[in-house]
């Protein structure tokens, strides 16, 4: 497994960039939202994003300079993560694919990942033609006058714990962002499985 190497600009802590992040409870809650909202500054129709989550008090103690530069002072740094963007996604590259040739090292606590999909409602699943191929699939859904066009954060930490964030964009406002652990659970395997050795 390779690694991906870390874009030298991390998105600010705890919403720290990002004035209209919602206050949360657990700092993986806090980072989602974070992420969240950073991906809405840059508009829809975005390819997939992914992030490395560090412990933002042990980047101050490791990289003060970095530190300093990003604004993480000591209240900051109490019990919060600071994602750190990596290089993009490569186009045209199915992303379980990408992200199985993904080691992390020690540093990093976490990981999260943006990502835009068409879904369908639950009522209109049971009209699913059967044996449809997963691009055929995708047509369909494309096609579907019920389909909704959503972005996805999840994040999954070392120790299990699971936060995503969903956003429809016909609802585009920070407070109509869905939020909890189980939302994307495909997804958070995926991520968990980046640091399985």
């Amino acid at each position: 497994m390779s690694s991906t190497s870390s874009n030298p600009d991390p998105v600010g802590p705890s919403g720290a960039d990002l004035p209209n992040t919602p206050m949360a409870a657990s700092p993986l809650t806090r980072a989602v939202l974070e992420l969240d909202e950073y991906a809405s500054t840059l508009g829809w129709d975005q390819p997939a994003r992914l992030f490395a989550l560090v412990d933002t008090a042990k980047l101050r103690a490791q990289e003060p300079g970095l530190a300093s530069q990003l604004g993480l002072d000591e209240a900051s740094a109490a019990s919060s993560l600071t994602p750190v963007e990596q290089d993009e996604v490569p186009a045209g590259t199915a992303l379980d694919k990408f992200l199985g040739t993904i080691a992390w090292p020690d540093a990093v606590t976490g990981c999260a990942l943006t990502v835009e999909r068409l879904m369908l409602p639950p009522s209109a699943e049971g009209s699913v033609p059967n044996g449809l191929s997963e691009k055929q699939l995708a047509k369909w859904v494309a096609a579907h006058p019920d389909r909704q066009e959503v972005r996805m954060t999840v994040a999954v930490l070392r120790d299990g714990a699971r936060e995503s964030a969903v956003r429809l964009r016909e609802k585009d406002s920070p407070t109509e962002v869905l939020t909890g652990a189980g939302l994307v659970p495909g997804l958070a395997e995926a991520l968990a499985a980046t640091f399985e050795d």
